[in-house]
């Protein structure tokens, strides 16, 4: 019944107005603070409450409605004020409008032929990112990637490109055993990228860091010199800049002399801390980052853009497009009347490429650098609230001493039943079990949601994060009282 069947205007258009009326009562109700964050059901129950399956013949308009409020209802609310558990939360409404647009003209990102503006959006953002990186003028190159592990793996893909431009066409066996250095806190994209690309992840070497989570300096240029003698070939150092669990910031100055004395290539991956470069106040913690020849920044996840958004930035113009380029003379034919360095789809890993560049770039528009600035500022806050709030609260033991340099604020909650106990085995053991019971009782009542790990040889904490600018102290006083109100029995 709708378009393009012929006279389908009049159905479309009602169909998809009540579509947009489901949306925006979601929307409403992800801010509103009496509503769950979860409505949560176990998989079996799920799966056997509703009729999930694919059907030969076709359901009618109403029925389809029906799967569109039945999969919102379940969804978990992670635009609410009092979600707390991933590093990518909030929901802009500028950032949804463009979504919603760029559905709608559903192209892909391979030429400018067929993606003009978005194109163009993608060269002028990527050329702003990487002046606020600190590379003059924004010099260099990048491209919006499905994630940031993606973005991770595209910087060994072009680091051992750099150094071994042969292993393109003849392949590992063909050059020597390559090592990388990332922190023990760095994120697994690392050693998954090692393993993608043939490298294997016993060639990735992990740092030492210290008790607040940055990787040690020294101990990287030891282990560098272990590996050179070893015969091994160092060809990148991953830095990170705000560690997942920790928030932690790795010292990229003194990373970066290292890396220049080596000649190794320095990658920041500052999936979740890149966002900092747009707060006076706090850029500070990336001091170096102009130093590195690449960087990953997640704008889905600081600065609250819809998932997904991904950029790698690369210093030097040209090696991306070298690395992968592939000449696919029916998509990038070199007769075209136009200027065929807009076609950025062969220096890409993808053929098909969605765009993520509209919804930065307009929410960047509407906001500008300074409500960016205003946003992040504002989640570093309510972290130093929250940490003020239970670093001598009874019941609560801090993860590491001193304030976040992020807005990971990891603690334990140590129930009554397990205060003036004894540091021993039973008391770990019983303290490991609490999180989790914790966390299931939030998911269960759905009055909010924050996320626990295991580190090391520390036994489950909370890891809270804050990067939704809807939340306010009174959320965080909540989620406080919550955690009591759940934990008390335990």
């Amino acid at each position: 019944d709708l378009l393009p069947t012929c006279n389908g205007e009049i159905t479309t258009m009602s169909f998809l107005q009540d579509v947009v009326d489901i949306l925006l009562q979601y929307v409403v109700k992800s801010f509103d603070r009496s509503t769950k964050v979860i409505d949560f059901h176990y998989p079996n129950e799920l799966l056997q409450e509703y009729n999930w399956e694919l059907a030969d013949q076709p359901q009618t308009l109403e029925e389809i409605l029906l799967n569109c409020r039945t999969t919102l209802k379940y969804a978990i609310k992670t635009g609410h004020p009092r979600y707390f558990n991933q590093l990518s939360t909030g929901l802009d409404m500028v950032g949804l409008a463009a979504d919603w647009l760029t559905s709608a003209a559903n192209t892909n990102m391979f030429t400018y032929e067929i993606a003009p503006v978005f194109v163009l959006l993608e060269y002028v953002t990527l050329r702003k990112m990487r002046e606020m990186v600190g590379w003059p003028g924004g010099c260099g190159d990048g491209i919006f990637s499905p994630g940031g592990a993606i973005s991770n793996m595209y910087a060994m893909l072009i680091a051992r490109f750099k150094m071994f431009p042969e292993v393109k066409e003849k392949g590992m066996a063909a050059i020597p055993r390559l090592v990388a250095f990332t922190s023990e806190h760095s994120h697994f994209s690392v050693k998954k990228g090692a393993a993608a690309l043939g490298i294997g992840t016993d060639s990735v070497i992990l740092i030492r860091c210290d008790e607040r989570g940055k990787m040690i300096p020294s101990d990287l240029e030891r282990r560098i010199l272990e590996a050179k003698q070893k015969g091994f070939v160092p060809f990148l150092v991953s830095a990170t800049a705000g560690t997942t669990v920790y928030g932690a910031f790795d010292p990229l100055i003194a990373i970066a002399d290292i890396c220049k004395k080596y000649k190794i290539w320095m990658h920041v991956d500052g999936a979740w801390g890149g966002g900092l470069l747009m707060s006076r106040k706090h850029k500070w913690k990336l001091n170096g980052v102009e130093r590195a020849n690449s960087v990953t920044w997640n704008p889905h996840k600081m600065m609250g853009v819809p998932l997904q958004c991904s950029a790698l930035l690369v210093r030097e113009e040209g090696l991306m497009q070298s690395c992968n380029q592939m000449h696919a003379s029916y998509l990038f034919q070199q007769d075209k009347h136009y200027d065929l360095s807009y076609d950025t789809g062969d220096k890409a890993l993808q053929c098909g490429r969605h765009v993520d560049v509209f919804k930065l770039w307009l929410m960047w528009r509407a906001k500008g650098t300074t409500g960016f600035e205003a946003q992040i500022d504002k989640c570093l806050e309510l972290a130093e609230y929250l940490y003020n709030k239970i670093k001598n609260r009874e019941g609560y033991e801090m993860v590491f001493d001193g304030k976040p340099q992020h807005t990971n604020v990891c603690f334990w909650y140590i129930p009554p039943s397990l205060r003036g106990m004894e540091n021993n085995e039973e008391r770990t053991t019983r303290l490991m079990k609490v999180a989790p019971v914790i966390k299931a009782r939030m998911m269960e009542y759905g009055t909010t949601m924050v996320s626990y790990q295991p580190l090391g040889d520390k036994v489950n904490f909370f890891r809270m994060v804050i990067s939704n600018p809807a939340a306010t102290h009174q959320d965080i006083d909540f989620l406080i009282d919550e955690i009591e109100r759940l934990g008390q029995d335990l």
